[in-house]
């Protein structure tokens, strides 16, 4: 199932689909922030611009799906909460790491899968090898 955002959820998937994860950052204070949103949780400015995030982060919560809630779907598989090293979280699809490999802590990267010329998917995958 595609995603249909609208509004600022809408700008998210395109830098997405760009390949480039880009977050809102409050230009008043600095926070950043996500989901979208017109106002800053932390010092209420209606004042922000899409920064690029570098997509590391590391698993802060999961859940493994044992039933397909879709057809074309292979059970099991993850969905993992990332924290990013920006402080956000992000939801996605685990990639690249065996289910019994997760672990709190773990360190993961964005990984993008275009679904349309204007929305790509986040999932997180290991960081490459340096």
């Amino acid at each position: 199932m595609i995603p249909q955002p609208v509004g600022l959820n809408a700008e998210f998937y395109a830098w997405c689909a760009r390949g480039e994860l880009r977050l809102q950052r409050c230009t008043a204070c600095g926070t950043w922030r996500h989901p979208p949103r017109f106002l800053c949780a932390a010092c209420g400015s209606a004042e922000w611009s899409w920064e690029p995030a570098t997509g590391r982060g590391r698993i802060f919560s999961w859940t493994v799906t044992h039933q397909a809630f879709f057809p074309d779907r292979e059970v099991p598989y993850a969905i993992v909460v990332a924290e990013l090293d920006e402080g956000p979280r992000l939801v996605g699809n685990l990639r690249g790491i065996a289910i019994d490999e997760l672990a709190l802590d773990l360190p993961v990267q964005v990984v993008f899968e275009a679904v349309s010329e204007t929305v790509a998917l986040t999932h997180f995958g290991p960081l490459p090898m340096e």
